[in-house]
């Protein structure tokens, strides 16, 4: 594992109480790729978060956030600045009537089961989506016909000095983006959602988590879809995992990263990968998707440190 490199200057200001020196990322991603954090901290309060933003902006350094780490590749080089991850009441899933508020670092298949659970209906497709509330912002999250923007009330963003609420319009929400900002924490959002039976919402969820497992593989060391899927007319309105496939990428492998064989979107660990790896078999994948298709597939993955597409 790469050390992060020298800092050409470091932090004026000492780090508040918390922040640990050194930290391995690649435990916080599901693909178990990447380098050291150069600060890292878990962040369990609004006033904590508020703190730390504060003094990152005062001494210079770049804040970034990590989710469940499943749609993260993080360089091998490293990661400069201070990585948070949000905790304790900043994860919390409480239930107001029709709304669901939840913190920022809530996982979504939580945030769908005690939605069902109060016999509330719209985000159902969340149990699919390994993440986080506030990375399915940030990426405005899609699965199996539901979308986040349709039931977001308002969020909550934390930056250096102040906390903003935002409505749904002000997102700048399109497929897998939104126009949230570096520096800019999501604390929290409200969820709008339908009144329906407990017993109807649950069974939803139970199919869904089971047209997921027929349909993705399981088991494996992944961040989950790899390439977005492609609006080219010349995809003939095919995935870009079926796209992968018929260009022959189903176990296309490159030191300890492949596809995996089940879905060609997958990249899998199988053991020692490192995220040169990994960026060289979607480098392949697209190169051959390319070259039978003439389709350019873009990347879906979120990616965090110097990581750069060798096609770029």
């Amino acid at each position: 594992m790469s050390a992060v490199p020298p800092a050409p200057t470091p932090p004026s200001t000492p780090p508040p109480p918390g922040v640990q020196r050194d930290y391995s990322l690649s435990r916080l991603t599901t693909v178990r790729t990447g380098g050291i954090g150069e600060l890292f901290a878990r962040v369990g309060s609004r006033a904590q978060l508020l703190e730390l933003l504060a003094w990152a902006a005062e001494a210079g350094v770049q804040t970034s956030v990590v989710g469940s780490g499943s749609n993260l590749l993080v360089a091998d080089e490293g990661v400069r600045g201070l990585v948070v991850k949000l905790d304790r009441e900043l994860s919390a899933i409480a239930v107001a009537g029709t709304r669901i508020l939840a913190g920022g670092g809530a996982r979504l298949p939580a945030v769908a089961a005690r939605a069902a659970s109060a016999g509330l209906s719209g985000i159902e497709f969340g149990v699919n989506i390994p993440g986080t509330l506030g990375g399915a912002v940030r990426m405005n999250a899609n699965a199996y016909g539901g979308e986040l923007g349709s039931v977001l009330e308002w969020v909550e963003i934390a930056r250096a000095g102040d906390v903003e609420r935002r409505e749904p319009h002000e997102l700048g929400l399109s497929y897998r983006s939104s126009s949230l900002g570096p520096g800019e924490v999501v604390l929290g959002a409200s969820l709008l959602l339908g009144e329906a039976p407990v017993e109807q919402v649950k069974a939803t969820l139970a199919e869904m988590r089971r047209r997921r497992h027929e349909a993705q593989p399981q088991g494996i060391k992944t961040f989950g879809s790899t390439f977005k899927n492609p609006d080219d007319p010349r995809a003939g309105g095919r995935s870009a995992g079926l796209l992968l496939a018929e260009a022959g990428c189903n176990g296309l492998a490159i030191g300890g990263a492949r596809f995996a064989p089940k879905h060609a979107n997958f990249i899998e660990n199988t053991g020692a990968a490192t995220t040169a790896d990994v960026l060289a078999v979607m480098a392949a994948g697209r190169a051959r998707v390319l070259e039978r298709f003439g389709v350019e597939l873009e990347p879906e993955v979120q990616t965090l440190g110097p990581v750069r597409f060798p096609w770029l």
